[in-house]
């Protein structure tokens, strides 16, 4: 999908079981690959970066074998990060190692925009004795490797830049081995890159890293040490600065389960966090050696309620108040504090993140990125070159907006955080496939969305002021979705943009200023309701409404009106298109001699000149073209309530639909 529209939430409850880690399962892959033996892999995560990695491995000539069930194991799960027999359902494999030493010498492997598959992969590569050629997507070319291939050039591997210096891709060729040498590594850029070393020097007879600087991540290093000693290789450590890998070959131990993913549970603790309810993650908890467990700390610091098992942990909100604003030292849990940021929007005071600089070396500029994202939500945020101050909106004011990902999952996963303030469109979605391919999915099944009532019906049946009395008897919003496009078309002309002109009137479209009111309809604080129904801006209306890019940014806009309580939608395509999960949808009819004689007085009234016969013959016609439109055709949804108005009053007609919509409704939604 180009984008998904996320409504409002108003609150959050229940459980979810984590995909297996990222970081866990490609560490694991490329270690079972490597070692002497058979090894079972459990509960491995299924996404883009796993699957770079698998392809990269059989590519190089590794026996992988998928697995049906893990019944027939005949030994328990290995304990790196497992919490419990039960963890997340995933993929099993069957993965023959090849001790030390890849069949095929010569290779070209395409890894995407996968760090934890290139970086590793890099390093092992070097000391494969072969002739190999990594690429990537042209983000993965934007993120510097060069500290990682000097530290591999120090021990005699021979790397060459294909493109720009110091970035992929790279053509590596047999190294000329120096053990003996100590390797320096600078620590602040990427923990991958000491990862990779630490991973790939027992092929190379063993060595000694020394780290220069600061070493960022070091929970990615412990995760990294726990899963070289499963397969046999103690690497020996003084603090964070020095390294001693012995000369050894990897060893199967056998079964390994994959942990689920600790940075997948920050979004829905901090759903927990905002929400009514208490939400559950199960995969992760007291025993996990993932670091980013530790952001249910940052969760409690912001008064959050959290409690934690050995596989387990909830989050709810605060007993009392809104979440506090904080100042956190992020670096150990750099890719869990994202999920901080939009969290932020809903503090009682800033939040300044820092130590996050590594940010800028990921999937996109994420540093970057976050602050430009959260100021299209209303934010007031200030970036500097390693940390993050964002000052909340005031409670709804939180702008509807059009979210960009930059390829990079997180941000997908992280915005949706933003839905608890106000309606969302995320582009690109798809782009949680590279850890987290069913989130929205799971984020659906957790979250409760604003109330809608569907009302359509055709023209005259009453819809429009049953609906308009609707929404006022229950203080909820209104929508109007028939003026939407009169109402482009006057914005537009009052702003100087040509009909035709696609892009500008789909801008103008996407930022109504509109309120709908029982007998008013206002756009930009005026009362409009009898200029859109001039001969002009009708003809106006019919060429917008013509304009694809014009329909798009209007079907976000009508979206956009599902705010807190509720909403009824007064429309065509409501129930079948825009609102297609409202709780209660209502078809309005009425014999189309009533209805032209209700049009004929309505004219009357307002003291226009009007002969009932022709309007009799004209809704005719009307109706006829209407049910046989091909686009939002005049049809009854399939789960919509018939309401025949033909002998009702307009407030019996309000009447039957409130009877009919309240007992669906949540409790604090109800005037």
């Amino acid at each position: 999908m180009d984008f998904i529209d996320l409504p409002q939430c108003m609150g959050a409850n229940g459980s979810v079981r984590l995909p297996g880690s990222k970081s866990i399962s490609n560490r694991v892959l490329l270690l079972a690959a490597l070692a002497d033996g058979e090894t079972e892999v459990r509960d491995l995560l299924s996404s883009d970066d796993t699957a770079r990695m698998l392809d990269a491995l059989r590519t190089l000539g590794v026996d992988i074998g998928e697995v049906e069930s893990a019944a027939d194991a005949g030994m328990p799960a290995d304990g790196i990060g497992a919490g419990s027999a039960a963890g997340c359902a995933g993929k099993l494999l069957r993965i023959r190692g090849v001790g030390g030493s890849f069949p095929v010498r010569e290779a070209d492997l395409h890894l995407g925009n996968a760090g934890t598959a290139f970086r590793p992969l890099t390093a092992a590569l070097a000391f494969a004795g072969g002739n190999y050629r990594l690429s990537g997507t042209p983000r993965m070319h934007e993120r510097p490797i060069g500290d990682l291939v000097d530290a591999l050039r120090q021990a005699g591997a021979d790397i060459e830049y294909l493109g720009n210096e110091g970035y992929p891709p790279l053509a590596i060729r047999p190294a000329k081995i120096d053990a003996s040498r100590t390797i320096s590594v600078r620590g602040d850029v990427s923990s991958q890159f000491l990862s990779g070393l630490l991973m790939a020097l027992p092929l190379a007879g063993g060595g000694s890293i020394e780290v220069v600087g600061e070493l960022i991540s070091q929970p990615y290093i412990d995760i990294t040490l726990a899963t070289m000693r499963r397969f046999g290789v103690v690497p020996h450590s003084e603090g964070k600065s020095r390294f001693e890998v012995p000369a050894a070959t990897y060893r199967s131990p056998g079964v390994v389960h994959v942990e689920g993913d600790a940075s997948a549970a920050s979004y829905f603790l901090a759903l927990g966090a905002l929400a009514g309810g208490t939400v559950r993650v199960d995969g992760v908890g007291s025993d996990s050696v993932q670091g980013d467990v530790r952001f249910a700390d940052a969760l409690a610091l912001m008064g959050a309620r959290i409690s934690m098992g050995e596989n387990w942990i909830e989050a709810a909100p605060p007993a009392a108040g809104r979440l506090r604003g904080i100042t956190l030292d992020c670096n150990h849990i750099p890719d869990a504090a994202m999920t901080l940021a939009p969290l932020a929007l809903f503090a009682d005071g800033p939040t300044t993140l820092r130590n996050i600089g590594s940010w800028r070396v990921k999937e996109t500029d994420r540093l970057t990125a976050m602050a430009t994202e959260l100021r299209k939500l209303g934010a007031e945020v200030e970036e500097g070159v390693d940390y993050l101050q964002i000052k909340p909106v005031l409670p709804g004011s939180l702008r509807p907006a059009t979210i960009d990902t930059y390829d990079d999952h997180r941000m997908a996963m992280c915005f949706s955080l933003a839905a608890f303030g106000a309606p969302l469109r995320i582009n690109d979605p798809g782009c949680v496939a590279k850890t987290f391919p069913d989130y929205f999915l799971h984020f659906a099944a957790l979250t409760q969305a604003v109330p809608v009532i569907d009302i359509d019906g055709p023209s005259a049946s009453g819809k429009g002021t049953v609906a308009a009395r609707v929404a006022a008897a229950l203080g909820w919003n209104y929508l109007d979705s028939g003026a939407l496009y009169r109402l482009t078309a006057l914005a537009a002309q009052r702003a100087g943009v040509a009909w035709n002109d696609e892009p500008r009137v789909a801008a103008v479209a996407a930022g109504l200023d509109v309120v709908f009111g029982v007998d008013s309809i206002l756009l930009a604080g005026e009362e409009v309701g009898e200029a859109i129904r001039s001969e002009e801006i009708s003809s106006g209306a019919s060429q917008v409404a013509a304009l694809p890019a014009v329909r798009t940014a209007l079907l976000f806009r009508q979206r956009a009106f599902r705010r807190a309580p509720g909403l009824v939608a007064d429309g065509r395509d409501m129930a079948s298109v825009v609102f297609t999960d409202a709780v209660s949808k209502v078809f309005l009819t009425a014999s189309v001699e009533a209805r032209a004689e209700r049009r004929y007085k309505q004219l009357i009234s307002k003291g226009i000149a009007a002969k009932l016969q022709p309007l009799l013959q004209e809704m005719r016609e009307r109706d006829e073209r209407d049910r046989g439109r091909s686009v939002a055709p005049l049809l009854q949804s399939a789960d919509a309530r018939l309401l025949d108005t033909t002998e009702l009053s307009i407030e019996a007609a309000v009447a039957q639909v409130l009877a009919w919509a309240r007992p669906l409704l949540p409790a604090q939604t109800c005037r």
